[in-house]
């Protein structure tokens, strides 16, 4: 399984959305993350991938949309 849908596994997990379809969709402002999500998101991506990002380095502007967390994913891989 590729970082886009793995990425896309774990916010449709999280969220209970399939988000595949509108993949510059603001997570936040649509409700469907919020702070304990984020947190989620940042131990499952860990968990699944070995992506390391301390919650205080967490820049929620950088991860509001499916397109930018498989972007930061991708960079940090």
């Amino acid at each position: 399984m590729d970082i886009k849908e793995t990425v896309l596994g774990i916010l449709n997990d999280l969220t209970g959305n399939d988000v595949s379809g509108a993949m510059d969709d603001n997570l936040f402002d649509s409700g469907l993350l919020d702070s304990m999500g984020s947190v989620q998101l940042l131990l499952q991506l860990q968990g699944d991938l070995g992506i390391n990002v301390p919650v205080s380095e967490f820049e929620r502007s950088e991860w509001d949309t499916p397109n930018k967390i498989i972007a930061k994913v991708e960079s940090l891989a």
